[in-house]
């Protein structure tokens, strides 16, 4: 039963061991600094070099602010106060978003856009948040993912990275071996890290299923609507954006609710011909989610008043 137990706890309930939580934290910031560093050095992203820097730096500062902020608002310790480990463990959630929008969108040159999109990243953390727990509440956003598609929104003449940019000056074998690369990588982590694997099987179960509909509605070829799954931009989203462990179900039963979700919204925006498709699917499901967990709560509370009130 031991056994049984840790096995369990380990690959679909990691929220139960804090520190497989900092693992995954800390295996993935490395996975997408190096990514970067890469991507601007050797695989041809389109966007300057400032621009991750401008990314990192205003999602730092914004994450400084609103912990000082909240510290000094309930007489606390900032968590960023510490040894060195602390301060690094403190920066972790607001260097992966920063990288991330910096890669993602494309504002021409332009790095204020940049700016804005990885400070409201970090700020919907405490912007939207539904209550977990008794006594406990937690952000329902994915925090890169809101950033980019507000921008997207709020400012029509800033585009997406181009899918192909991921690979743009590579050849060959090179053109398997990064996404391969990708995807064994994302594997990894949720396979020993964050328990996501039945939400991210459930995302790609759901894309072939509405791709399959699409091509019997309309009449398609069979290999149109698979085409965006063979980019590396595709696995990217799949392995390390919609599985965010902070802000998707925990069970595998909802994590499979979750990802079919995800799929059924991107199909039917792609019918609309709405742009963005893959982030406003996720936005939207993520909206669903907080706006279900917020309601529950509440419903929670008027019917534990319920007894009171008769009594009375």
């Amino acid at each position: 039963m031991k056994i049984i137990e840790t096995v369990t706890t380990r690959y679909f309930y990691p929220h139960h061991n804090p520190k497989l939580r900092l693992y995954a934290l800390w295996y993935f910031i490395i996975l997408i600094t190096i990514w970067n560093i890469l991507g601007h050095t050797v695989l041809g992203f389109e966007q300057s070099y400032m621009h991750p820097l401008v990314g990192v730096g205003s999602a730092c500062l914004t994450q400084f602010l609103l912990e000082w902020a909240d510290a000094k608002a309930l007489g606390r310790e900032p968590r960023y106060r510490g040894d060195f480990m602390d301060f690094a463990n403190f920066l972790l959630p607001a260097w992966i978003p920063g990288l991330a929008v910096a890669m993602l969108i494309y504002p021409n040159e332009r790095l204020w856009p940049v700016a804005f999109c990885a400070a409201l990243s970090i700020a919907s953390k405490v912007m939207f948040r539904a209550p977990v727990g008794e006594n406990a509440s937690q952000h329902f956003f994915n925090p890169s993912n809101f950033g980019i598609t507000f921008t997207l929104l709020a400012f029509p003449w800033i585009g997406l990275a181009p899918p192909y940019h991921f690979t743009e000056n590579v050849t060959g074998i090179w053109h398997w071996v990064i996404p391969g690369f990708v995807l064994v990588t994302g594997i990894i982590i949720h396979a020993l890290f964050t328990g996501r694997l039945p939400l991210c099987l459930a995302w790609i179960g759901g894309f072939l299923a509405q791709a399959f509909i699409r091509v019997w509605w309309f009449d398609l070829p069979w290999q149109v609507p698979l085409v965006p799954m063979t980019s590396a931009a595709f696995i990217l989203f799949t392995l390390y954006m919609i599985p965010d462990p902070a802000t998707t179900p925990l069970e595998p039963r909802r994590q499979v609710i979750f990802g079919l979700s995800v799929a059924a919204v991107y199909g039917l925006l792609l019918v609309e011909h709405i742009v963005f498709g893959l982030f406003l699917a996720l936005f939207l499901v993520c909206a669903l989610r907080g706006l279900t967990l917020i309601l529950a709560a509440q419903w929670r509370r008027a019917v534990a008043l319920v007894p009171a009130l008769a009594d009375k």
